[in-house]
């Protein structure tokens, strides 16, 4: 019984995985492995009869997290524009602007697949959708089914790290630290991830160029009536709309000065970002509308369809992203706007309907319970795990690794990978991420940049074979049988399981790169945030005493200094220099010693 009563915590981390290797639900396995072990450690006297009392007052704390309602806002947002066709509608647009390079449709996924982590933010949606609707397009043009389906993976596991993230408010929350500023860390690291992706596709394009072929002419439906594509419009808009932008962006300073009254000498580069893309998309949507309700002409078709289904989303996204960046807007507040837009956009697109309102509303509940549940499981096993000392547990066992804190990254990024063969993202930032952050924070690793190389190797994770949630998510979509293609009336072949293990290897690959460049190379995440002031502790000190008044000064103003012992003051003598005698009128605390002092009188 001693033997147990002193390793009670990995006896209740071993038990936890004997529950989930069982086959019970996660939320379930945590509660009742709290509740299990609690029971024990009392009967043992390892932890006290009033553990458990305090356990509705950390439910209850979950239930006011304001935090937390981001995650139900943006789920809905981005089905909402998932479901009233804006995916469909941005693939096919894409598609046909860089059908005539080859590699055209993998880079048009990539970048739909990026549109759609920034406002689905859950990947099972954006791997499901972008396989039902760009894998019959790719096996129909002969695209090799390994990297079809790698990109499609790929693409819809961003999710996981641009902004807004379901996984990086999780994090956050976990970490205990800013949903903002782990946006504002992400975003130059799931820029960079999406780089990668289109230059692996660029170098396919190059060296095997049979694998990623160019659309064929009769594909490409969006042309002049003089045939010619009206790509040069477009680009001119382009050039425009970006020149803007880069103008805007330089002289964001003086503009902040003007709109605040007060000088502006530096403004943070992520705010500087997201309004200057705002600013170049939404004078391109200006003049495409002047354009189509005047009719001048001046764009071609090619333009125009690009301009009116690729902004809306764009500018939606940056005005969310906008309002938390600049600090206007909450995580909440801005998740619910982007919700309201949503509900715009695909009214004005004539999409909404209460059949797909409901499926959007049926879907957001059953995630939103499910993230709570398994959040209520997860501050029962923690209330009872750190009863039993399990965060000081971990923290030995993980602090005594050799090599300091790379040594502790490189022993968390593995177990963090292997761990997601059998836990989903909200699983392991409710189980593991609590146990880890503050052994990281103690070893002096800052918590932003710690949450977003988490959410990277979480990304990591969905895409491993043989277990990867983003493969078996394509493979629930992806032909199991032969099937004869509606357009070219071709039967197109099915796609095995083995292919789609074989094309997410190098992207897996990519993803593994990204981890070790974020450890190698810290300010990929650390430039977006903002600076630390750091102040001089010894110069405040010394300007405080500076400000102070002289202490013989004080000394007599002070009422205090003739309670004790000192003599009554018969005029002025006790009286600064031209100053007058306090009255017990003007001196409310010598009234109350007066009052003090008759007290024994009235006896």
């Amino acid at each position: 019984m001693e033997f147990i009563t002193h390793n009670l915590a990995p006896i209740m981390f071993a038990g936890l995985i004997v529950f989930l290797l069982m086959g019970f639900p996660v939320a379930f396995s945590l509660g009742a492995c709290g509740l299990f072990f609690a029971f024990i450690g009392i009967e043992l006297g390892a932890l006290p009869e009033a553990l458990l009392q305090a356990l509705p007052l950390r439910i209850f704390g979950i239930m006011q997290n304001d935090t937390l309602l981001a995650i139900p806002f943006f789920t809905l947002m981005g089905l909402i524009l998932e479901r009233s066709g804006m995916a469909e509608d941005l693939l096919d647009t894409i598609g046909q602007l860089f059908g005539p390079v080859r590699g055209g449709l993998a880079l048009a996924v990539i970048f739909v697949g990026t549109l759609l982590a920034a406002t689905t933010g859950v990947v099972a949606a954006s791997v499901i959708s972008m396989g039902l609707i760009s894998l019959p397009i790719m096996l129909r043009y002969g695209y090799d089914r390994r990297i079809a389906t790698g990109v499609i993976a790929a693409s819809g596991t961003l999710a996981q790290i641009i902004p807004p993230s379901l996984v990086l408010i999780i994090l956050a929350d976990q970490l205990g630290r800013s949903v903002g500023d782990m946006y504002k860390g992400a975003f130059m690291p799931g820029l960079m991830l999406c780089g990668f992706y289109a230059l692996y596709v660029i170098l396919l394009a190059i060296f095997k160029p049979q694998w990623v072929p160019a659309l064929p002419p009769e594909a490409r439906t969006i042309r002049e009536d003089s045939g010619k594509s009206g790509l040069a419009s477009l680009l001119v808009l382009t050039v425009l709309s970006t020149g803007v932008a880069i103008t805007f962006a330089k002289n964001f300073a003086a503009v902040q000065t003007w709109w605040k009254g007060e000088l502006v000498e530096r403004v943070a580069l992520d705010e500087t970002i997201v309004l200057s893309m705002c600013v170049g998309v939404l004078l391109a949507f200006v003049i495409a509308v002047i354009n189509t309700v005047l009719k001048l002409g001046l764009l071609s078709r090619m333009a125009e369809r690009v301009t009116f289904v690729l902004i809306p989303p764009l500018l939606l996204i940056f005005l969310v992203l906008g309002t938390i960046f600049l600090g206007i807007a909450t995580p909440t507040e801005g998740g619910a706007m982007g919700a309201l837009g949503a509900f715009i956009m695909a009214m004005v697109r004539g999409r909404l309907s209460f059949e797909l309102l409901r499926q959007a509303l049926n879907t957001t509940t059953k995630l939103s319970c499910f993230v709570l549940f398994i959040l209520v499981g997860a501050t029962i096993f923690g209330l009872t795990f750190q009863g039993v000392d399990g965060p000081l547990w971990v923290e030995h066992l993980l602090t005594g690794l050799p090599g300091g804190q790379l040594g502790f990254l490189i022993v968390v990024n593995i177990m963090i990978f292997f761990l997601a063969f059998f836990l989903d993202f909200f699983e392991l930032s409710f189980i593991v991420v609590p146990l880890l952050a503050p052994v990281a924070d103690k070893l002096g690793i800052d918590l932003i940049w710690f949450g977003v190389l988490l959410g990277i190797n979480m990304q990591t994770s969905f895409m491993h074979p043989p277990f990867g949630f983003a493969l078996f998510y394509l493979r629930s979509v992806a032909p199991t049988k032969e099937y004869m293609d509606k357009v070219t009336k071709k039967m197109i072949q099915p796609i095995t399981t083995m292919q789609i293990y074989w094309g997410a290897v190098p992207f897996v690959v990519i993803q593994l790169i990204m981890v070790g460049l974020v450890i190698a190379f810290p300010g990929i995440v650390s430039s977006g945030l903002d600076k630390n002031v750091v102040y001089d502790l010894d110069k405040v000190r010394m300007e405080m005493e500076a400000a102070m008044p002289d202490p013989g000064a004080a000394e007599a103003n002070d009422p205090m200094a003739n309670m004790e012992g000192a003599e009554p003051a018969d005029g002025a003598a006790s009286e600064p220099d031209g100053a007058a005698p306090a009255t017990t009128d003007d001196d409310p605390l010598k009234a109350l010693q007066d009052s003090i002092a008759d007290e024994p009188k009235k006896e």
